[in-house]
């Protein structure tokens, strides 16, 4: 059986993954190499998987024109794959550790960061 199934990475791939983890011919330890590719390779297989539930849902019928495949497809990816915070989500974040100590005005620092644009 010469044929690779679905679910097996492709070739090209798996030499990306072991080429991440040899710095300049500075050879790593094998266990070292091993979970680095296991776990390279089981974030591809759940990508693989998440994508084909996502075309499924899109496939469902549409009940009164409301594209429901469609958005159930978008919900189940963004809670599988939720984005991170922005930076300035991260920034407003920290800003809020620091308020009570009284060291500077972050009232300013806090309404200068929330006019900021989310990208």
């Amino acid at each position: 059986m010469t044929e690779e199934q679905p679910i097996t990475p492709p070739s090209a791939l798996v030499e990306q993954w072991v080429s991440e983890i040899w710095y300049k011919s500075t050879p790593v330890l094998v266990t070292a190499s091993d979970l680095h590719i296991t776990s390279r390779a089981v974030q591809w297989g759940a990508d693989q998987e998440l994508d084909a539930c996502c075309e499924e849902m899109k496939s469902l019928p549409s009940p009164l024109g409301i594209p429901f495949g469609e958005m159930a497809s978008n919900a189940l990816r963004a809670a599988r794959r939720p984005k991170p915070p922005s930076l300035k989500e991260q920034a407003l974040e920290e800003v809020g550790v620091f308020e009570g100590m009284g060291t500077c005005n972050i009232d300013i620092i806090r309404r200068a960061l929330e006019e900021l644009p989310d990208d």
